[in-house]
């Protein structure tokens, strides 16, 4: 037990490590002065795909413990994509009274979102069969 939380955080550190690069990445590409989080939106985007190239890659192709598959879920990907960021930034621009910009970050969060993970899916299926 012990040795699977130790790989659970260290994966997870990883997991942070790598969102904070990217988020600084698209930080620096896209600059401060846009309104919506265009960070947290890539992160998220980006973990859905990898979420579901993953799953499909490891099932199919790997056949990856159910170990491995969680602590590469929990670890990595859990503290890669932080949905309560979303939540956080929505409410933020609730608290600014900019409707269009919650509605738009809601919607594309979570339908973009799905899109991504069966995209992902798909190209797993595509690339590793």
């Amino acid at each position: 037990m012990l040795q699977r939380l130790l790989l659970i955080a260290l994966a997870g550190a990883l997991g942070t490590v790598v969102r904070f690069l990217l988020l600084e990445f698209v930080k620096t590409k896209a600059g401060t002065a846009l309104a919506f989080p265009l960070g947290t939106l890539v992160v998220n985007m980006t973990g859905c795909f990898l979420t579901g190239l993953f799953l499909e890659f490891a099932e199919i192709h790997l056949h990856v413990a159910s170990e491995t598959r969680i602590i590469v879920m929990v670890g990595f990907m859990g503290a890669f994509t932080t949905f309560s960021s979303v939540i956080l930034e929505t409410a933020h621009l609730i608290r600014k009274a900019d409707w269009f910009a919650v509605h738009l970050n809601l919607i594309v969060e979570n339908f973009v979102g799905l899109a991504a993970l069966f995209g992902g899916s798909v190209v797993a299926k595509a690339v590793f069969m």
